[in-house]
């Protein structure tokens, strides 16, 4: 935990958000056995932990902490309260406690992102029943069935800058879209996908711009105006030719934009040489390994959406944190010694959030359950909430 972030959680107070040695927040020893800071100017006492994941917390960080890890490792809930010796419901409530820390840290970095490449891809998983048995759970519940996870990837930094849960459908296919433009900057990256038409609308309902076109003849009525793409719209697709399930052929088809300019791109590229959608779908395999709950053929499936979207918020943020990527390591100008008497290090490395420039190293487990996201960040969630709306309450179906 640190000090220098800590703030007067009082609104009503001249000095809330008002980082500690800035404010008139003072150490004013513990309350049951947990640091506490005492605002001289509201006289609010607060503990070290506020606004973290640790707040409030009624167990000893260090076995919250190895329960975190290991969900986001790829254990069950069931099989994470085998291993640190509490209940499963405990493991529960410990995942929406650290799911709800790493969403406030992803969406506070994942801001005016400078995108080039952008690649698309769904990856299937189910909640609670599998679409061919759901007449009668339907009954229950309308978010049962298959529940598909919309990725956007950079494959230059490898990370997941955007992803939607949620059915197939144009909706989160435009969703999806709309959360690409929200953490990035001005700049249109290039995309790609596979041949699925929501993605060609999506674009061009969130990247393209109304045109009225010329009237022809001098009778009639005016044309309507339409959606055509912004001029530096650039979108090609992956066509892919199976014979008896078997992939045969990989072609290419421009949608958006000039041959050349994505060539132009291609070669300048330090990840992609030809028109891919890679990057992503090994991705995908990293996300069925990390989480549990893509796992298939297994009975670690979540039973409510609203845990699914929480477990790939935990286990996202802890690949983008605390996994340094083996693609991604830098080789040190002189080998470094190790803590033991093997070989002398050679490589750096390197987590996709180093590589996109968010941090200079990698994090910890305690450091990304820790961080403190600043109060007027916190203050501008109510605005992002047609984007990025709260999971407990986008996917509750009565």
């Amino acid at each position: 935990m640190n000090w220098k972030t800590l703030y007067c959680p009082n609104r009503r107070c001249l000095y809330y958000g008002v980082p500690f040695n800035q404010g008139f927040l003072v150490k004013n020893g513990s309350s049951h056995g947990k640091e506490q800071a005492w605002c001289k100017a509201c006289g609010r006492r607060t503990a070290l932990t506020y606004a973290t994941a640790y707040y409030e917390l009624d167990a000893e960080a260090a076995i919250f902490e190895l329960a975190v890890r290991a969900l986001a490792e790829g254990n069950s809930l069931r099989s994470t309260g085998r291993i640190v010796e509490v209940d499963k419901d405990t493991v529960c409530a410990w995942l929406n406690r650290a799911a709800l820390q790493c969403r406030l840290v992803m969406l506070y970095f994942w801001q005016q992102l400078h995108l080039t490449e952008c690649q698309l891809d769904e990856l299937w998983s189910f909640v609670h029943t599998k679409e061919a048995n759901l007449p009668g759970a339907k009954l229950l519940c309308e978010t049962y069935g298959d529940a598909w996870v919309w990725i956007a990837f950079a494959p230059v930094w490898r990370m997941v800058v955007a992803f939607v849960v949620g059915k197939r459908s144009q909706e989160n296919a435009t969703l999806l879209l709309r959360r690409v433009e929200a953490v990035t900057d001005q700049h249109i990256p290039f995309f790609t996908s596979d041949q699925l038409p929501a993605y060609k609308a999506a674009l061009l309902e969130v990247y393209g711009q109304l045109e009225t076109p010329t009237r022809k003849g001098a009778r009639g009525r005016y044309p309507l105006p339409r959606l055509v793409p912004a001029p530096d719209l650039l979108y090609a697709q992956v066509v892919k030719r199976r014979e008896e399930g078997h992939l045969v052929e990989v072609t290419h088809k421009i949608v958006f934009g000039q041959a050349a300019r994505i060539e132009a791109l291609l070669k300048a590229s330090p990840a992609s040489t030809t028109i891919n959608t890679s990057f992503v779908e090994r991705d995908n395999l990293t996300c069925r390994e990390h989480n549990r709950r893509l796992t298939r053929k297994t009975t670690a499936f979540s039973k409510e959406l609203p845990w699914f979207e929480k477990q790939l918020w935990l286990s996202l943020a802890y690949y983008h944190f605390c996994l340094p990527h083996q693609s991604l390591r830098r080789r040190l100008n002189e080998p470094e010694p190790t803590r033991g008497h093997g070989s002398l290090r050679q490589w750096q490395p390197v987590t996709p959030a180093m590589e996109a420039g968010l941090t200079d190293h990698v994090w910890t487990t305690a450091e990304l359950l820790g961080y403190r996201v600043p109060a007027d960040f916190l203050d501008q969630l109510d605005k992002m909430a047609d984007i990025f709306p709260d999971p407990d309450i986008v996917h509750h179906v009565n």
